[in-house]
């Protein structure tokens, strides 16, 4: 949520593709080949990753076309689009009504968190207060990671909006 919050700080890792002749599939070859992954290659593999989700390409190497320019790392705005729709705080403005159909949904985040979803996540949960949405939001006192132990607080939630 809040995908320029969270997007553009990791673009300049992906913009390193450059050395690799600004091929993904070039650039893959020699992460695969490598003994050791190179800094900064798993926020590359991440990027990519979202990518392939957002904007899919299968024309492309592994379906995969990032949303901004390899040697300047500029924002494509076609292909930035592409990745905007996918927003749940651009979603909701078009797919609200199916959110005012589930049983139950459940957000949380954490006050630390090294992406900066939690400002996304404050942004979705006051559109679905102001579309009457019903949810339940929790910030905790974590960041993004190792955080499995909030599922003592999510599960028992919707597993009890379920079985009802």
């Amino acid at each position: 949520m809040g995908f320029e919050l969270f997007f553009y700080p990791t673009y300049q890792p992906c913009c390193t593709l450059a050395g690799a002749e600004n091929s993904i599939e070039k650039w893959w070859q020699q992460l695969e080949a490598a003994k050791k992954h190179p800094d900064g290659s798993g926020k590359v593999m991440n990027a990519l990753a979202m990518a392939a989700s957002y904007d899919p390409d299968p024309t492309q190497f592994l379906g995969i076309r990032l949303p901004v320019t390899f040697d300047t790392c500029e924002v494509i705005e076609e292909r930035w689009a592409n990745w905007m729709r996918q927003d749940p705080i651009v979603a909701i403005e078009t797919q609200g009504d199916n959110l005012h159909r589930l049983k139950a949904l459940y957000i949380d985040c954490g006050e630390k968190d090294q992406f900066n979803l939690l400002y996304g996540a404050r942004r979705f949960v006051r559109r679905l207060n102001e579309l009457g949405i019903p949810h339940r939001y929790e910030e905790f006192p974590d960041n993004h990671t190792g955080v499995d132990y909030r599922m003592d607080e999510s599960l028992p939630f919707l597993a009890q909006a379920l079985s009802g």
